[in-house]
């Protein structure tokens, strides 16, 4: 059955209910749970997804992301690329610089396999494009506006109560999945400790309309307070993404728009000319987070369930895409081979393939943040010469865009 929302019996009781099954029960209607859902529709398994918003709330995010090339490829795999790839921006170059030093590394589409750099694409040109792939594919159920508000394991599945307004509906999956988000009920319920920490900085976010033409260029300045981030928007939008101490990104948010708008341009620069914000500033704390296991018997994390990292790079909805697009290929593997899906050491391939990933970019981002996140004099120099040295080497600029784009390691296949 597939439909938007999926019918509850009329009994209010557990032991009244007809208990529904499903294979695999997708917590998390985000662009990772339904990611994950769509590139199961080939596997001969069922999949059901629950979400505690509603369909509409779920794309009304404002929020648009970095997104790369293996990504892009993983849309394409899916068939929903001739839905996004004309509404997102195709960045012609991306220039790294310390503060505003004149020393930069610039990435062409000449450095990558691709025929550009990367990508900004907005939370709803992803999102409806998968939403509108369910609908087509007939595996998948979807739940909607749902919470789930208990947990069981037995021996053999996992029975999950669900509940929307005074209905209940009880669901028994073989395999269940957390893409419920960094706080995740699934993780908990799982048991699964996370190791990481807070970090001292908060995000800034702001759409702006330039007066120039951003050129399809992205920009990352690494100012001591922290990185400051432009993603070149359609229609000549950019969205600028901030990190600062917490004190001075809070200040910087309560500001006037006017003088929070000086401040914003002290570090946006003046190649665009005038600057008009199109939306109010919002923030966010930071934080670097890995879960110390992905799976257990009949249970597995993706995206920021398992993992969250800093901003700098933009790596984090890439990453989850990733752990989704893995964990399908995984499961159709094992399902063709008359494998048990809930299977600890089925799960565990992706756990190894995954988590090990997981660790270089988070490794990666951390490093970046920290290592241009101050004034040392020597390390400035040191920042400075780095960049001298990347941007006169084109093999060193090829393998890290490589690693920045998600070139490296194993490719999954849906």
């Amino acid at each position: 059955m597939n439909t938007s929302t999926a019918s509850y019996p009329n009994e209010t009781t557990a032991h009244q209910q007809q208990i529904a099954q499903t294979d695999v029960a997708i917590v998390g209607a985000g662009i990772v749970g339904l990611t994950l859902a769509c590139a199961l529709r080939h596997s001969g398994l069922s999949v059901t997804i629950i979400e505690t918003q509603s369909q509409a709330g779920t794309a009304a995010r404002d929020r648009a992301y970095a997104f790369s090339l293996v990504s892009a490829r993983i849309f394409q795999q899916l068939g929903v690329w001739d839905q996004v790839g004309p509404n997102i921006t195709h960045y012609q170059r991306v220039r790294m610089s310390d503060s505003d030093h004149g020393q930069a590394v610039n990435f062409y589409p000449s450095d990558s396999p691709a025929e550009v750099v990367y990508y900004s694409a907005e939370h709803p040109v992803l999102i409806q494009a998968l939403q509108g792939l369910v609908p087509h594919i007939q595996c998948i159920t979807t739940y909607y506006e749902t919470t789930v508000v208990d947990i069981q394991s037995t021996p053999t599945a996992t029975e999950l109560t669900l509940e929307r307004g005074d209905e209940r509906q009880v669901l028994r999956a073989r395999l269940l999945v957390g893409a419920d988000g960094a706080r995740s009920q699934i993780r908990n319920y799982a048991g699964i400790q996370t190791a990481g920490w807070a970090y001292w900085q908060s995000c800034i976010t702001t759409v702006l309309a330039p007066a120039k033409s951003h050129q399809n260029t992205a920009y990352e300045k690494f100012w001591p307070s922290g990185p400051f981030a432009i993603l070149p928007l359609p229609g000549n939008r950019c969205q600028v993404v901030w990190t600062a101490p917490h004190a001075e990104a809070q200040a910087m948010v309560d500001l006037p728009e006017k003088a929070f708008m000086a401040e914003l341009r002290r570090r946006y620069g003046d190649d665009m000319g005038d600057l008009k914000m199109l939306n109010p500033p919002m923030i966010f704390p930071v934080q670097l987070m890995q879960s110390h296991h992905y799976v257990k018997p009949g249970l597995a994390l993706v995206g920021d369930a398992a993992h969250c990292c800093h901003p700098v790079g933009g790596q984090g909805l890439n990453m989850g895409i990733r752990d989704a697009a893995a964990l399908a290929t995984i499961l159709q593997t094992a399902h063709s081979r008359q494998e048990s899906i809930a299977d600890i050491q089925v799960l565990k391939r992706y756990e190894r393939w995954r988590r090990t990933e997981n660790w270089l970019i988070l490794g990666m981002t951390d490093f970046l943040n920290r290592m241009f996140s101050n004034s040392i004099l020597p390390l400035r120099w040191l920042r400075q010469s780095g960049f001298w040295v990347i941007e006169h080497t084109a093999p060193l600029k090829r393998m890290l865009l490589r690693v920045m784009t998600g070139f490296f390691g194993r490719q999954p296949t849906i």
